[in-house]
C-alpha cells in the first residue's frame, strides 16, 4: 500500500536541512549518489505543498498587473459613497479585513494569470551554510505551493462562473461590507449596506440568467473561498519583490485616506 504521509517526515535532521543532510551522507558514504548503505540516492527534495516554497515565474510581469489590480481595488473602496460615510476607524478596519478578498476578485475579474515554481535550492544551501538567520520580528510567510493552490483554484471558479461587471461590483460590495469585523462602530449600517449589496447582487443575476436560479448560490459559495487565502500569502507572492520591507497594510493605507485624484 502507498504511503500517503509526507516523506519529509523520514528523520528530524533531515526535515530540517535536507540539502545538507545530502551533502553530508554523500561526504559520509565515500562517494555521491550513494548513502551510508550503498543505496542509491538522489538529493531529497520536499514534495509536501505545505513545506514547498515558490516564487512567481516571471515576477516583474505579475507583479505589474498585481499592482495596477491592487490600484483598481483601492479606488472602488474610495469611490464608494456609503464606504466614504462610516468613521475613519470603521474604513480601517473594513480595509484591513477585505482588501485581500477584493484583490483576489480583482485578479479574477481581469483575468490575471500566474505560474509559480519552487524556490531555488542554491539560495536555501547559501542561507544554511552561512547561517543568516533572520530575526523573528523580521520573518515573513514565504508563499507555498499549497497556498498557492489555494488562491488558483479560487480564481478558476470565478473564471467558470463568468462573472459581469455589474456582478462582480455587487459581490465586491457585499465583501467590503462586513458586518462581523470586530469593533465597528457603525455596525449595524454596515450590516444594512451588505444587505442592500446582496439584494442587488441577486436582482442582476436574475436579470442576466433568469433561467439559473441557483447561479446566486454559486457566486456567494464560490466567493466564501475568499477566506481561505491569507493576506500574507498575497503580500509575500505578489508584492514584496516590489515593495520590500514596507508594510503593505500602512501603503493601502495611505491610498486610501489620499483624498487628491
Amino acid at each position: 500500500m502507498m504511503d500517503s504521509g509526507c516523506s519529509c517526515s523520514s528523520g528530524r535532521d533531515r526535515l530540517l536541512n535536507p540539502i545538507l543532510y545530502n551533502i553530508l551522507s554523500q561526504m559520509e558514504s565515500g562517494g555521491p549518489g550513494q548513502d551510508a548503505l550503498g543505496n542509491n540516492s538522489a538529493p531529497h527534495r520536499c514534495n509536501c505543498e505545505v513545506r514547498r516554497t515558490v516564487c512567481l515565474v516571471r515576477p516583474s510581469e505579475v507583479c505589474k498587473e498585481a499592482s495596477a489590480v491592487l490600484v483598481k481595488t483601492v479606488h472602488f473602496m474610495r469611490n464608494l459613497p456609503a464606504f466614504n460615510q462610516l468613521p475613519p476607524g470603521d474604513q480601517y478596519a473594513l480595509l484591513k479585513s477585505c482588501w485581500a478578498p477584493l484583490f483576489i476578485l480583482g485578479l479574477a475579474q481581469e483575468r490575471v494569470d500566474f505560474d509559480v515554481t519552487d524556490v531555488p535550492a542554491d539560495s536555501m544551501l547559501k542561507k544554511i551554510l552561512l547561517n543568516r538567520q533572520e530575526r523573528p520580528e523580521a520573518e515573513k510567510e514565504q508563499p507555498t505551493m499549497a497556498g498557492v493552490s489555494k488562491l488558483k483554484c479560487c480564481l478558476k471558479k470565478f473564471w467558470s462562473l463568468d462573472l459581469s461587471p455589474k456582478e462582480y461590483a455587487y459581490l465586491k460590495g457585499t465583501t467590503i461590507f462586513n458586518p462581523d469585523v470586530a469593533e465597528l462602530q457603525a455596525g449595524l449600517f454596515v450590516e444594512g449596506l451588505q444587505q442592500e449589496a446582496q439584494h442587488a447582487l441577486s436582482e442582476v443575476v436574475q436579470l442576466l440568467h433568469p433561467g439559473r436560479p441557483e447561479r446566486f448560490a454559486r457566486i456567494l459559495l464560490t466567493a466564501s473561498m475568499l477566506q481561505g487565502v491569507t493576506p500574507s500569502l498575497i503580500t509575500e507572492l505578489f508584492f514584496r519583490p516590489v515593495i520590500g520591507q514596507a508594510n503593505l497594510l500602512e501603503l493601502l493605507l495611505d491610498m486610501l485616506f489620499c483624498r487628491n485624484p
